[in-house]
């Protein structure tokens, strides 16, 4: 039995994978000729405006509004709804802290709801359980590049006339059924922050089929112009939320080459699918039938100690790592647990908080799939994906490897 690298062996793997952020000839390039060409930031950017088409038409939608991050994109959704004080936005407690804190940042309430384990995904079920007459938006998110179930999702959205903002920003490209994410709630968030499958650093982008909701969110990165008004006068309360020119001329570049990364992260996808599945004590999540293209923004499997002979999932990806495969725990502890909420540490009197009240009683919801989750999860990053057949196969190697020397690790 060969002995585990974190013991002193030999890694399986020691070339690196694709590096990320990608650093191409042709993002050089674009970059310096927006240097250049002298226009670093405008609302109506030569690469804003362009990148704002191309990649709302990209995810099928009809209108693309550019902003500073995905946190913002998701608040000036919820602004442009309507979303204020003291109303209900429910949300997964699986999920980065954006999704929530995005809705304190209208002075509204995040529900935290159970998601899916077999997708890591929210549970309509759960969602329509927590609906009463203060909720005013549901913000699905789209976990690892996998949609959220989004037939069930709008079922219940036009059944309770509450808005779906989908949270895509693991998502970019991903499909469901005939339809990209992003093109089937009111609105879809994406973020191009530096870890993302498409990235300028930082970044989001707002993406709607509803005009009348571009305009509003048009307005509201943009200062609270409007376009018809003229430059200083400003309607209605808006931020600078703009995106410049540099990070659009990034995404671009990266936007031709999208489609190619994705079918490639979902063949390997696939190859490790089979590979893990192989393996007792793991369990790939799955993939929805309905879902026709995963965006892969992580690869998830769950790891069940038990079948390791007691190995605590941390100190298996820790054994992993040192084999060469960067690979991680995920988020540690249910979202409503992280101190911002547990610890109320927001504006109580402004989002109208009772601590008494069942559904905001953070830090002590029952959540029992997240908690499985936040303890069992494993999480490979895309960029593993993009690697060489080869490589991929040294995933599966590795993890093999420390299955057999797994007793060497109690």
């Amino acid at each position: 039995m060969a002995q585990l690298a974190l013991l002193g062996g030999d890694p399986v793997r020691t070339e690196p994978f694709p590096v990320w952020p990608p650093v191409t000839d042709a993002a050089a390039a674009a970059l310096t000729d927006t240097l250049r060409e002298g226009v670093w930031g405008d609302v109506n950017g030569p690469r804003k405006t362009q990148l704002e088409r191309r990649f709302a038409a990209y995810q099928d939608a009809s209108f693309g509004i550019a902003v500073s991050n995905g946190t913002v994109s998701l608040q000036i959704a919820l602004a442009a709804l309507g979303v204020g004080s003291g109303d209900e936005v429910i949300v997964p407690a699986y999920t980065f802290l954006a999704t929530a804190t995005a809705v304190l940042g209208v002075n509204a309430l995040p529900i935290f709801v159970d998601v899916d384990e077999r997708t890591a995904c929210i549970d309509p079920s759960a969602v329509e359980a927590a609906i009463t007459p203060r909720t005013k938006a549901i913000i699905p998110v789209h976990l690892g590049g996998h949609p959220a179930d989004l037939d069930a999702l709008s079922a219940l959205s036009q059944r309770h006339g509450i808005p779906l903002i989908e949270d895509a920003a693991q998502a970019q490209g991903a499909s469901w059924g005939e339809h990209r994410v992003g093109s089937i709630g009111s609105y879809g968030s994406f973020s191009f922050q530096a870890s993302k499958n498409m990235t300028a650093g930082e970044g989001g982008l707002l993406t709607t089929n509803d005009e009348s909701l571009a305009e509003i969110a048009w307005s509201l990165h943009n200062c609270g112009r409007s376009r018809s008004g003229r430059w200083y006068e400003h309607a209605q309360l808006g931020g600078n939320h703009r995106m410049t020119e540099f990070q659009a001329a990034l995404l671009l570049v990266q936007l031709d080459t999208a489609e190619d990364k994705l079918r490639q992260r979902e063949r390997a996808a696939a190859e490790l699918d089979r590979q893990l599945g192989q393996v007792d004590g793991l369990a790939p999540l799955i993939r929805d039938p309905r879902v026709t293209r995963h965006g892969y923004h992580l690869y998830q499997f769950t790891y069940d100690a038990a079948q390791f002979g007691g190995v605590s999932r941390d100190r298996f990806t820790e054994a992993l790592r040192a084999e060469g495969i960067p690979c991680s725990g995920g988020y540690g502890i249910p979202l409503d647990q992280q101190p911002v909420f547990a610890k109320t540490a927001f504006d109580t009197k402004a989002t109208g908080y009772d601590p008494s009240y069942p559904p905001t009683r953070y830090g002590q919801l029952e959540l029992p799939v997240t908690a499985r989750l936040c303890a069992q999860a494993v999480w490979i990053p895309q960029n593993v994906l993009l690697a060489a057949e080869a490589a991929i196969g040294a995933v599966g190697e590795a993890v093999r490897k420390v299955r057999h020397a797994s007793d060497s690790l109690l």
